[in-house]
């Protein structure tokens, strides 16, 4: 990759593919990525309907529909941006779904619907961008999961599952690629102000609730006192995808507030 010149955009040039960028931490990556003069290309399963909020005029994103469980459109997808925009210098992979429920009491639809997404989406956008990025000698991908991979909750056994195989399939991925210097990076959320996060809630008391824990369900509260916006997050990818991060790869960053004590 190019090397950081202090005071320009850091992303000025390169091309950046978000998954999942309609709504939530996808949205916030994607504006993070074009402020920092990338120009993005932000996808979901229905194209966004306009850009993300805060580029500020420093890059540029382009949305597009694209269903990262289809493996031939992700692949059509990564072609036409590779022919019409130029190298996909970065990816991140966001797009995901939340089916909660008791481990012994989920459908075959409900346990075959998050892999698709979470797991094999991760698998189709990955496996499609390599080859362009090991030709070049150079790309970074960015899968954000959860610490849901790392730390059992309850009701959340099929999210979690095919959280720590998506992060799991990333770490080997950048074994493979290391050589060829494609680095590939985990950022691993804790509760979030999104759409996903605020599903879950039941009543206005529920954000205190998660933030002070909930022995019943064994889970701890967040130290820092607070739910993450998505930006925390968008922040810490856009370090993983930067030159700054150059020497990192193969490595989950829990972006949490101390929720997981790890």
């Amino acid at each position: 990759m190019p090397e950081h010149i202090p005071g320009r955009a850091e992303f000025a040039g390169r091309i950046a593919l978000v998954t999942g960028a309609g709504q939530g931490i996808g949205a916030a990556v994607a504006a993070a990525l074009a402020r920092q003069g990338a120009h993005v290309v932000a996808t979901d399963r229905t194209a966004p309907a306009a850009p993300p909020a805060g580029t500020d005029g420093a890059g540029s994103v382009t949305t597009e529909a694209m269903d990262v469980t289809d493996r031939t459109a992700v692949d059509a997808t990564v072609e036409r941006v590779e022919r019409e925009l130029g190298p996909i210098a970065v990816l991140v992979n966001v797009a995901g779904i939340l089916r909660p429920g008791a481990a012994a009491e989920l459908t075959d639809a409900d346990w075959a619907d998050t892999f698709a997404v979470n797991t094999t989406g991760v698998f189709h956008t990955s496996r499609a961008v390599t080859p362009h990025m090991v030709g070049r000698g150079a790309g970074s991908i960015v899968t954000v999961g959860s610490n849901a991979a790392g730390v059992p909750r309850t009701g959340m056994a099929a999210y979690a599952a095919s959280k720590a195989a998506a992060a799991m399939y990333t770490k080997c991925l950048g074994l493979e690629l290391a050589r060829s210097g494609v680095r590939c990076n985990i950022v691993a959320p804790g509760s979030t102000d999104t759409a996903m996060q605020r599903a879950l809630w039941t009543d206005d008391d529920a954000p205190r609730r998660v933030i002070a824990g909930d022995p019943q369900t064994y889970r701890t509260g967040i130290p820092l006192g607070r739910i993450a916006d998505p930006s925390d997050i968008a922040d810490a990818v856009v370090f993983l995808a930067s030159d700054r991060a150059r020497h990192i790869t193969m490595q989950e960053l829990y972006v949490d507030g101390g929720a997981t004590l790890r």
